[in-house]
């Protein structure tokens, strides 16, 4: 898994490629967890490139949701594959978190 953080003014989007997953959810988390360290409250997870999404990566998630909501900031996550969404559809996951077509779109609900 490969992690590019953008910022774009008050956003930053993170950009997930490959597999997140029990391996890979720790060094993603210390990515995110540093941007809001920074005082970066509004991201935005692109997943156009993720190809794998495992529990471990829908709890990374939603530990990064919570921490976001505790200080007033947001999560929002985009651009998933449909085998991606279908997981996070059967773990009802989808309820939670919000979910884009697009990193624009997505930046219009921040």
């Amino acid at each position: 898994m490969e992690a590019q953080v953008e910022e774009k003014g008050e956003v930053v989007v993170v950009h997930i490629e490959g597999r997140l997953d029990a391996a890979s959810s720790p060094q993603l988390e210390k990515q995110i967890n540093g941007v809001i360290d920074a005082g970066h409250f509004k991201v935005i997870l692109d997943c156009t490139n993720l190809d794998y999404l495992s529990s471990a990566g829908m709890r990374l998630m939603l530990s990064v949701f919570k921490k976001l909501k505790g200080v007033e900031g947001k999560l929002v996550a985009c651009n998933l594959k449909d085998e991606v969404m279908n997981v996070i559809k059967m773990a009802g996951f989808h309820q939670v978190l919000e979910f884009y077509p697009s990193i624009e779109e997505s930046m219009n609900h921040l």
